[in-house]
């Protein structure tokens, strides 16, 4: 089957059914999404498919709906993504075991609500755990992204 992923067509040759999180680590080698929970409820495995953050680790890779964004494809080093940089600004992770779902969880929320109040950052990250307990950095990091997103 064929997927498209950061870009890229890759065709792999896995059961329908395979969790996607599995497909992206161990098929692919993007190790970037994690694997937290396997319930949904930790987002660690959090990824774009088709604009949209999603946990990969209930999605079937033979019911993909479009193309897939990880961590490795949101930004480069030369060229984080806002949301990147501001991460790095506010020193948000500590283990930075859930950092690449919050990012991608946060990417995808200000793309949909550009200008967020801080009770909308918490509400839309809310399915993202953090054990260590920045969410006050995450809060900080979130609305400067937001701020440098609109500044263009």
């Amino acid at each position: 089957m064929k997927l498209t992923v950061n870009g890229i067509v890759h065709e792999v040759d896995v059961e329908p059914e395979m969790p996607l999180l599995w497909v992206l680590r161990d098929i692919l080698g993007l190790h970037g999404t994690k694997y937290g929970c396997g319930i949904a409820q930790c987002g660690a495995c959090t990824v774009h498919v088709d604009g949209v953050a999603q946990k990969s680790c209930q999605i079937a890779v033979g019911d993909l709906w479009g193309p897939v964004t990880t961590i490795e494809g949101l930004g480069t080093p030369d060229a984080p993504h806002p949301v990147q940089a501001a991460w790095i600004e506010h020193q948000v992770a500590q283990c930075g075991y859930c950092q690449s779902g919050q990012v991608m969880a946060a990417a995808a929320f200000l793309a949909e609500v550009p200008t967020p109040t801080a009770t909308q950052i918490d509400d839309a990250l809310s399915g993202n755990l953090c054990r260590c307990g920045t969410y006050p950095r995450l809060r900080a990091a979130v609305a400067t992204a937001a701020q440098k997103l609109s500044e263009g």
